[in-house]
């Protein structure tokens, strides 16, 4: 939409108005906060609150892309994939694949070939083993695979918790002077000559404020904010893909991770997870729903419990299942005939014709968030006055460990009377960080009342005061996966906290 009205009275316009707190969106929000430019982050709901915490939980450069010949996005998630680890070892910690071979399927030399063409294009400053052959017909894998998987090969990229990669992106950009609101929805986007005009709407009313650029980061709604802003000039672009994951009780032993070749041409991933479990997904359907409705189907369901059992020995019964979730990419529209062959590659698209720029963000993942974040800003350098890029080399808040084994060795010379299960969480959760959450506490019961499952009203607090956690759910499912392990009088216990503490 357009409009002609003067400016607001007493408001200097923000620089950047950013919509979408997944991982795109906060991180182009950190990225541009700390190049001193004024940044406002709205989200409609929690911090990733969708796709972003509904990923295979890799970072990683995508093996099976080299099939669809994206060499230039395998090699930038590689590079990615080893400044990451360096940002943030906490959240971000090396996985060992293993991948049999299946007779039949893509032959020994060619899994050989591709795995090459992978340890070659992480470059020569990688710091994950390479890629070798194993024996699946010998301890451990023996008594766990099918007797047919006797060959495989193995390799290494990296497992992340994938929500919070959200939430400290967010606080990073908070803590360099942007604005990040959560449960704030984009209403109303007006273009002007020079700025844009926007209606934030939340329970608490409605503000208009002003900005001179917009990111429009809404992942599967991206189209929906594009017609906000552009009206009828507005072109559909995203293609929406689902990806679901369920959750079964552990069911194999070791830390190694498997990927599994169907007969499909797919791959799924079968990954230790949350210690008591196992992660097996994903699917790749499209999607043509309602995005805030988004769950597996049951054929989804049935598809990922013959992937695994057609490679295991012990199968998975329905009922065996104590979680699933899905998420919805918004990719690219590039025309593929099959959803799981349209691109992962990122696209940002900037209108800039008819006023004030908005640059729409299309596909990308996890891994390349940082990398996006920087293509976004250079798109829009011609329309801003900024420093140049930054990142490479920061970390992640918390993410100042050096060596996190030697980081949870101290910790637990400073804080002896932490049990080993919560120390380790909470290292794992905040880092460095987590000197915040205890505090000053000299024992457990310091800490506050303890909710179960490791919880403690300190940390609670904490969440709330710097993580904008604002329900049981954005603790026991984003903030952390507390949710697995903890029963309904926890979880009850956590929502009476809030209704107690919050408005």
């Amino acid at each position: 939409m357009q409009w002609r009205g003067g400016s607001l009275p007493d408001a200097e316009p923000y620089d950047l108005l950013i919509v979408g707190g997944g991982i795109n969106g906060a991180g182009i929000a950190r990225d541009a906060a700390g190049r001193s430019l004024r940044v406002i982050l709205c989200e409609k709901d929690d911090l990733a609150a969708h796709t972003s915490s509904a990923s295979t939980k890799l970072i990683h450069g995508g093996l099976r892309y080299l099939e669809q010949y994206a060499f230039r996005l395998v090699a930038e998630s590689l590079r990615e994939r080893a400044v990451l680890l360096a940002a943030a070892p906490h959240i971000i910690w090396p996985l060992r694949f293993v991948l049999p071979h299946e007779r039949g399927m893509r032959p020994r030399w060619l899994l050989r070939a591709g795995l090459l063409l992978y340890d070659g294009l992480g470059g020569r400053g990688r710091s994950l083993p390479r890629s070798r052959a194993v024996r699946l017909d010998r301890p451990p894998h023996r008594a766990m695979l099918q007797d047919r998987l006797t060959r495989g090969f193995e390799y290494w990229d990296c497992w992340v918790e994938d929500a919070r990669a959200v939430v400290l992106a967010a606080m990073d950009a908070r803590e360099r002077g942007a604005e990040v609101l959560t449960r704030t929805r984009c209403a109303a986007l007006e273009r002007g000559r020079d700025r844009w005009r926007a209606t934030l709407r939340s329970e608490g009313g409605e503000r208009v404020i002003e900005a001179r650029a917009v990111v429009n980061a809404a992942g599967p709604w991206v189209d929906h904010v594009a017609g906000l802003a552009l009206g009828n000039a507005a072109r559909p672009r995203a293609r929406l893909v689902k990806g679901s994951h369920i959750v079964v009780p552990r069911g194999f032993v070791g830390e190694q991770a498997y990927i599994l070749q169907q007969p499909d041409g797919r791959i799924v991933f079968a990954i230790p997870y949350e210690r008591d479990y196992t992660l097996i997904g994903t699917t790749d359907v499209a999607f043509a729903g309602d995005p805030d409705a988004v769950a597996i189907s049951e054929e989804e369901t049935d598809y990922l419990i013959a992937a695994y059992t057609r490679s295991f020995m012990s199968g998975i019964a329905r009922d065996e299942i104590v979680h699933s979730f899905a998420g919805v990419r918004p990719l690219y529209d590039d025309g593929a005939a099959r959803a799981s062959a349209v691109t992962r590659d990122y696209v940002l698209s900037l209108d800039a014709k008819g006023g004030a720029p908005l640059l729409s963000v299309y596909g990308g993942k996890i891994t390349t968030f940082r990398r996006l974040a920087e293509a976004a800003l250079k798109r829009l350098g011609p329309h801003l006055e900024m420093s140049g890029p930054w990142t490479a080399t920061a970390p992640l808040p918390g993410g100042d460990t050096g060596d996190f084994a030697r980081f949870l060795w101290d910790a637990s010379m400073r804080w002896p009377w932490l049990p080993p299960e919560m120390l380790l969480r909470l290292a794992r959760a905040y880092g460095t960080r987590m000197v915040r959450v205890i505090g000053t506490a000299a024992g457990i019961s310091d800490l506050g009342r303890d909710f179960g499952g490791t919880l403690t009203e300190a940390e609670l607090r904490y969440l709330v005061d710097e993580e904008l956690a604002r329900s049981a759910e954005d603790v026991l499912w984003r903030r952390s996966k507390l949710g697995l392990h903890v029963g309904a009088e926890t979880v009850r216990a956590v929502e009476n906290w809030f209704a107690a503490r919050l408005p």
